[in-house]
């Protein structure tokens, strides 16, 4: 049938599903345990907030619908993706995936700790960082005691390793 025998009020929209934090492409979906468990988590609450869907009319109810499912679909494909990391066994000297980085930045006194975690785990909130944040790249790899330089536009910033727990 041509458009133009279509009733205008029988188009729904198209719902705009925000899209999950970026991963490049190639770089591989590490994540924690608690990271692959909540994204499971987040999955089944969907599932279940779908299947209780209370809408004021079909039409909504439908667009709520589809737009969970685009939601589930895009996490679906990060969960078969992911390759969850066993942090006991990681090396306890140096700073790897998982690793919670107690750091001494710059000139300051007061230290921050910081997990290294999978771009869906990342909050900086919660103090954690995504493995392929600037931070983290320059972080992996150094151990107790040692320094690390983040080059900004306008000065050095300067991370020093006080302490690293898995």
């Amino acid at each position: 049938m041509s458009r133009g025998f279509v009733k205008e009020d029988d188009q729904e929209e198209t719902p705009l599903v925000p899209p999950r934090a970026d991963l490049p492409n190639g770089i591989t979906n590490y994540v924690t345990q608690v990271g692959m468990e909540a994204m499971l988590a987040e999955r089944q609450e969907m599932i279940i907030e779908k299947s209780t869907i209370e809408a004021a009319t079909e039409q909504e109810k439908r667009i709520h619908s589809n737009y969970l499912n685009a939601k589930i679909h895009l996490l679906e494909d990060r969960i078969a993706i992911a390759k969850v990391v066993n942090l006991s066994e990681q090396p306890e000297n140096e700073i790897r995936f998982g690793a919670n980085v107690t750091l001494k930045i710059g000139k300051s006194t007061k230290l921050q700790t910081y997990q290294i975690v999978g771009v869906d785990e990342a909050d900086i909130a919660k103090s954690k960082i995504s493995f392929i944040s600037p931070i983290a790249k320059i972080l992996i790899g150094k151990k107790l005691g040692e320094q690390a330089v983040l080059k900004l536009a306008k000065e050095d910033r300067v991370f020093k390793v006080m302490d690293i727990k898995y």
